[in-house]
C-alpha cells in the first residue's frame, strides 16, 4: 500500500502510521473497557467523565486540558471547579475517534489507518487540538498523515473518501473530500504504466495486474495490459455524493466521455441492480456487480435494491428516497456527448425516474437525452408502464415525447452550418442526410413495432394511435407492412369501432407502400373497410402491371423475339410462394372489378344515348313556338331573294346560248366560202 515514512521534529514522532507523544502528565499502561465505559489503567483516580452517546470515558482533566482548547473553554467558562462531567454527543467520529484522541493526549501510541484518519482529523478539529497549545498536536499530525501518506495512495484515498460519508459537514469543511476526489481523479486519468499503485478493482478470482509488478516487468508478449476500466469497481463503493465529486473532477481532467459513461452504468448496476437486471445488453455489468458484491463483502455491505414493478406506495419511503437521490445525481453528471451511455440504459433510468417521481426538470432532460439516440432503442425498453393515473397499460404519451425530441434533434442537426470547405461540406451534407434517413427508417420500424404491441390495449384511444403513427414524415417509411400489422391488431382489439373510425384509422396507411404479401392479406381482411380493400387491390394491380411492363421492356432490349408470356412466367416464378398460392383468388377479384367497371360504362353510354334522343325530341317540340313575326318576315324575304336570283340566273344562261347558236352557223359559212 504505502511505504513507511518517519519524521522526528522536537519531540514529535510519527512513523509507520503510529502517533505517540513524549509529554504526558499521567503515567498509564493503556485504556481498559468495561461494558460501555472506558477506564485509564492507572492508580490515580479519574476526575472527569466524558459522555459520548452511550459510551462514557473516565479520564483526567490535566491531559485533556493541555491539548484541547475546547475542553479548556468548557471547564473554565463554566466557573465550576467541581465540574466532572462533559457531554459531547455532537463530536464527529463518535466514541471511536474520541478514544484515539484521548489516547493521544495520554501519550499512548495510536495507529493511523485510512479508515480512522478522517474521523480523527475531524475530532481533532472539533476539540481544537492546535499548535498553540502544544507543538506537534493532533491536528498537525493527522494533517501530515493525510497529505503525505493517504493522498499518495490510490486505495487509501478511496477508503478515506468512503469513511467521510459519516462526517458531514466536517469532512467537507476540512477539504478532505475535495483533496481525496482530486487525488483519485488524477490517478484515474494518469497513464498506469510504471506507477506503483495497486488497484483492487477486480475480484480475487480474476487475475488482475498490479502496478508494482508492472514497474519491474519488461515489455513483452506475456505482459498484462491494464484495462481502461480498472478504476470502476473501486470508485463504485463510494456514496453517491462523493461519487459525483470524483466524476466531476475526472471530467475536468479530460477523460474520454465513453469511459465516464461506462463508469456511470457500472455504478448504477451495483447500487440499482433492478436497472440492469432484465437488460440483455448490460449482462456483463450485472455479473460484475454480483461478483464484486460477493468479493468485497468486508469493505462494502448492503446496497439498494430496486422494485421495478408495482405502484409507488409499495416502495419503502427511505429506500425510495435513496434511490431517487442516486437517479437524480446520475442524470446530472451524464456527459453531454451523444454516445456516452447506451440508449437502453437511459430508458431504464427513465422508467425508474417516473416510478420514483424524480424532479420534472431532470426527467425532461433525460427524455431529451433519449431523443438524441432514439434510433438505438429496442422495443423491450420502450414498453414503459404507465405509472400515472391513466387507463392505458403503457405510457404512450412518453413515447410520443421521445419521438418529438428525436425529430427536433434530427432537424437541428440537419440545419446546423458546417465550417468545412465547399466540397467537404457537400460530401458531409450528403452523408448526414443519408444517416438521418437511415435513423428515421429505424425509428419508423421501432414505432410500428411499438404500435403493434400497445394496440392490444383496449383502453388505447384512436387519437393517440393516430397521432403516434402520423408523427414521422412519409419519407421515413418505405414499406407500410409494419403499420398495417399495427392497424390490424388495433382492429382486432377494438371490434366496436364504427365505419367512420375504421376509415380514419386506415387513413394513416399508404396502400401503395404495402408489399405483395400484405396486399394478399388485406384483400381478404374482413375488418378493413371496403374502400380500403378496393384501394389495396387497385394498387396491387398497378404494381403487377408495372412490374410486368418493366420486365418486358428490359427483356425486349436483350431479345426482340422473346414473347411476353415468358416474362409473365418469370415474374410469377420470382414472386413468393404465398403470392403464387393466392394468385387465383386475386385474379378473380380483379376480373370481377373489371366486369363491374365495364357494366357501369355500358349503362352510362345507354343513359347518354337516351338523353340525347330526348333532347332532340324536346327541340322539335319547342322549335315552332319559338318563331316570331320578325323571324317569319326575314324568312319570306330570304325566299324572295333566292327566287329572284334563280330567275336572273336562268335568263342569263339562256342569252349566251342563243348567241352561241347564232355565231356558230356564221362561222361555218365563213369557213365554206
Amino acid at each position: 500500500m504505502w511505504e513507511s515514512e518517519s519524521e522526528s521534529v522536537s519531540g514529535r514522532d510519527y512513523g509507520n502510521g503510529v502517533l505517540s507523544s513524549t509529554k504526558h502528565g499521567v503515567k498509564t499502561d493503556g485504556f481498559e473497557k468495561k461494558g460501555q465505559s472506558w477506564y485509564v489503567a492507572t492508580d490515580i483516580p479519574s476526575d472527569l467523565l466524558v459522555q459520548i452517546g452511550d459510551v462514557s470515558f473516565h479520564l483526567h482533566k490535566y491531559p485533556l486540558l493541555s491539548r484541547s482548547g475546547k475542553m479548556n473553554r468548557i471547564i473554565y467558562d463554566s466557573r465550576d471547579e467541581e465540574l466532572n462531567k462533559i457531554i459531547l454527543d455532537d463530536l464527529p467520529g463518535g466514541p471511536e475517534a474520541f478514544e484515539l484522541a484521548a489516547k493521544f493526549c495520554y501519550g499512548i501510541a495510536v495507529d493511523l489507518t485510512a479508515t480512522n484518519i478522517s474521523g480523527l482529523r475531524s475530532a481533532a478539529e472539533y476539540l481544537e487540538m492546535t499548535e498553540d497549545l502544544e507543538e506537534g498536536n493532533l491536528i498537525f499530525k493527522t494533517e501530515a498523515f493525510l497529505s503525505y501518506v493517504v493522498l499518495s495512495s490510490w486505495r487509501d484515498s478511496i477508503l478515506v473518501l468512503k469513511s467521510c460519508a459519516k462526517l458531514s459537514p466536517w469532512a467537507e469543511n476540512l477539504q478532505i473530500v475535495r483533496r481525496c476526489s482530486e487525488s483519485i481523479a488524477w490517478k484515474a486519468c494518469a497513464n498506469p504504466k510504471g506507477i506503483k499503485w495497486q488497484y483492487t478493482g477486480k475480484p480475487p478470482n480474476v487475475s488482475s495486474p498490479k502496478w508494482n509488478e508492472m514497474k519491474d516487468s519488461s515489455p513483452g508478449r506475456n505482459q498484462q495490459v491494464v484495462p481502461p476500466d480498472w478504476w470502476f469497481e473501486d470508485v463504485s463503493i463510494l456514496r453517491i455524493d462523493h461519487f459525483v465529486r470524483v466524476i466531476t473532477a475526472i471530467k475536468v481532467k479530460g477523460m474520454r466521455h465513453e469511459l465516464i459513461g461506462a463508469a456511470l452504468m457500472h455504478y448504477a448496476a451495483k447500487w440499482l441492480p433492478g436497472l440492469i437486471k432484465e437488460g440483455s445488453g448490460s449482462s456483463d455489468e450485472g455479473s460484475n456487480s454480483n461478483n464484486s458484491n460477493g468479493s468485497s463483502s468486508n469493505s462494502w455491505k448492503g446496497g439498494l435494491h430496486m422494485i421495478v414493478s408495482g405502484t409507488r406506495d409499495e416502495v419503502p419511503s427511505v429506500q425510495a428516497k435513496d434511490q431517487r437521490m442516486i437517479i437524480e445525481s446520475l442524470i446530472s453528471i451524464i456527459p453531454q456527448q451523444k454516445d456516452s451511455v447506451s440508449c437502453s440504459f437511459l430508458l431504464r433510468l427513465l422508467r425508474m425516474a417516473n416510478l420514483l417521481k424524480v424532479a420534472p426538470a431532470l426527467v425532461t432532460e433525460l427524455e431529451k437525452r433519449v431523443g438524441m439516440q432514439f434510433e438505438q432503442a429496442t422495443l423491450a425498453d420502450l414498453l414503459i408502464p404507465s405509472y400515472n393515473k391513466t387507463d392505458t397499460l403503457y405510457d404512450v404519451d412518453l413515447v410520443q415525447r421521445l419521438l418529438e425530441h428525436f425529430l427536433v434533434q434530427e432537424q437541428t442537426e440537419g440545419s446546423s452550418p458546417s465550417r468545412s470547405s465547399f466540397s467537404d461540406k457537400h460530401m458531409h451534407d450528403g452523408n448526414q442526410r443519408g444517416s438521418n434517413l437511415n435513423a428515421k427508417m429505424r425509428v419508423a420500424r421501432l414505432v410500428d413495432s411499438y404500435l403493434t404491441e400497445v394496440s392490444r390495449d383496449r383502453n388505447l384511444s384512436l387519437t393517440k394511435f393516430q397521432v403516434l403513427a402520423e408523427a414521422l414524415p412519409e419519407s421515413a417509411r418505405t414499406c407500410d407492412d409494419g403499420l398495417y400489422r399495427a392497424i390490424d391488431s388495433y382492429l382486432k382489439a377494438h371490434p366496436t369501432l364504427s365505419e367512420h373510425e375504421r376509415k380514419r384509422l386506415c387513413r394513416v396507411m399508404d396502400c401503395q407502400k404495402l408489399s405483395i404479401d400484405a396486399c394478399m392479406h388485406a384483400a381478404q381482411n374482413e375488418r378493413l373497410p371496403l374502400r380500403v380493400v378496393v384501394q389495396v387491390l387497385f394498387s396491387e394491380q398497378v404494381k403487377i402491371s408495372n412490374a410486368i411492363s418493366n420486365n418486358s421492356l428490359k427483356d425486349a432490349g436483350d431479345s426482340h423475339y422473346q414473347p411476353l408470356v415468358s416474362n409473365r412466367k418469370s415474374l410469377l416464378e420470382a414472386t413468393p410462394q404465398s403470392f403464387q398460392e393466392g394468385w387465383t383468388t386475386a385474379k378473380k377479384d380483379i376480373n370481377t372489378l373489371k366486369f363491374e367497371l365495364e357494366t357501369v360504362k355500358t349503362k352510362y353510354l345507354e343513359l347518354q344515348n337516351d338523353m340525347d334522343s330526348l333532347q332532340r325530341q324536346f327541340d322539335k317540340i319547342t322549335k315552332p313556338k319559338q318563331s316570331s313575326a320578325w323571324t317569319s318576315g326575314w324568312k319570306k324575304l330570304s325566299k324572295l331573294t333566292k327566287m329572284t336570283n334563280l330567275e336572273s340566273h336562268e335568263i342569263g344562261s339562256q342569252v349566251p346560248n342563243a348567241e352561241l347558236t347564232r355565231k356558230t352557223p356564221r362561222r361555218w359559212r365563213n369557213s365554206i366560202s
